[in-house]
């Protein structure tokens, strides 16, 4: 398989798919939000969305396996699995912020090996496969060097639901702003996790996150050089629904303050 020329066509598809939801966003309205929980929505784009990239990839690779957001594909594979989120952010899309994406990223058993994040208002498309390294619009990045929180600016989301664990977060919430330059939340797992692999942000945390949220940009971030863990340090896994990224140096350190609470 030509990882390389396989991520080029997977760019190709999140950035047409990026266009239909741009162009959706202009005629959104509020009447056609729907809910799947508790503060969880979704809408007809984020489906239709998903049924495009789904119907595109299965022309890429027809005996792989999905995982979606949205759930419009129940299919499993034997070797290799598309999870996708067709619009991570859909409550910035649904309330007109602009910070929303397209991620797919590709499983080979249990590697992740291809993934591919498009901010689509900004129009930058990240992309990278295994041993291959990370790029936005064609240009490699590399996560950024800084060795210290004190020199730090860190992404994290907001629990919106499950919120036992609440009062953890806020005390590590507390503890970053003292010793770094400032938390930012974006409202897009998939964007924080690009963000972390050129640079922008030093380091990302969550916890309540899904595997569509958060599998293309573990690739972005690993190829740029990044580490990505569970809070407690171990390798990640989708199972514990906690991730960190950053380099090496700030994310034992972001270790080190978010296990005070977990």
């Amino acid at each position: 398989m030509n990882l390389e020329a396989l991520t080029q066509q997977v760019t190709s598809i999140a950035k047409e798919v990026g266009s239909f939801i741009r162009a959706e966003s202009k005629l959104f309205k509020s009447s056609q939000i729907e809910y799947k929980g508790l503060n969880d929505l979704v809408s007809y784009v984020d489906k239709e969305a998903e049924k495009k990239i789904v119907e595109s990839l299965l022309l890429l690779l027809p005996d792989a396996g999905f995982i979606t957001e949205e759930k419009t594909v129940s299919r499993k594979g034997t070797t290799f699995t598309w999870i996708v989120d067709p619009l991570d952010g859909t409550t910035n899309f649904i309330h007109g912020l602009p910070a929303y994406s397209v991620s797919i990223a590709l499983q080979q058993d249990d590697r992740l090996i291809l993934g591919v994040v498009y901010e689509i208002n900004r129009d930058e498309c990240f992309y990278a496969w295994k041993g291959g390294g990370t790029y936005m619009n064609g240009v490699p990045v590399r996560v950024a060097s800084n060795k210290e929180l004190s020199e730090s600016l860190i992404a994290t989301g907001f629990p919106y639901y499950e919120f036992d664990l609440l009062e953890k977060y806020i005390n590590v919430f507390r503890d970053l702003t003292q010793v770094c330059h400032g938390l930012r939340r974006v409202g897009s797992a998939a964007v924080d996790l690009a963000y972390v692999a050129c640079g922008r942000y030093d380091g990302y945390f969550e916890y309540n996150i899904n595997s569509y949220d958060i599998a293309a940009g573990i690739v972005l971030v690993e190829e740029a050089g990044g580490k990505v863990f569970n809070f407690d340090g171990s390798d990640l896994s989708f199972e514990t629904r906690e991730v960190i990224a950053a380099n090496a140096s700030i994310q034992v350190r972001l270790g080190e303050v978010i296990r005070r609470y977990f």
